[in-house]
């Protein structure tokens, strides 16, 4: 017998943080599964999440990732004894030493660990964490310069056609 391709009936959300990208510098990172509630992945699958506030602890004893800062909102249909916090600290589920690997390279000074997408594997929420190193304001204007240069490129390219 042939394995069928399972097809999704709906389009899973992928969120974003975009202004991680442009205040660090993103070095290694790391795919991870997060621990939710029922209400908090019914939140999640309607893209109620907001990522831009968020930061992640790292602990060495015992290995230990947590998700702080991230507001997923409410979901309304379950009623209000059913609720979770929206802004509540959550569990980060990966290996032992890629969490210990991560600490470490945490360790170093100004590096810190950023919450960049969430998005869906297999109808599980997945959390991709990123070692930060912030960016300072010339680093900023650099990136954007060369943003626009090569918004510029392309514009000038697509007339030529």
């Amino acid at each position: 017998m042939s394995a069928r391709k399972r097809t999704q009936s709906s389009v899973e959300p992928v969120i974003e943080n975009r202004k991680a990208r442009h205040d660090y510098s993103i070095g290694e990172t790391l795919e991870c599964g997060i621990q939710l509630r029922g209400t908090e992945i019914k939140s999640v699958r309607d893209a109620q999440v907001s990522l831009a506030e968020g930061w992640i602890r790292a602990e060495e004893d015992p290995p230990s990732l947590t998700l702080h800062g991230v507001h997923i909102a409410e979901y309304p249909p379950a009623g209000m004894h059913r609720q979770h916090d929206p802004i509540r600290t959550r569990r980060l589920l990966a290996h032992k030493r890629e969490i210990v690997k991560f600490t470490r390279l945490v360790g170093s000074k100004g590096a810190t660990l950023v919450p960049l997408k969430i998005y869906f594997v297999r109808g599980r929420a997945k959390l991709l964490v990123g070692v930060g190193v912030g960016k300072r304001k010339g680093d900023k204007r650099a990136d954007i310069a060369k943003r626009d240069a090569q918004r510029a490129i392309d514009q000038a390219l697509s007339r030529r056609r």
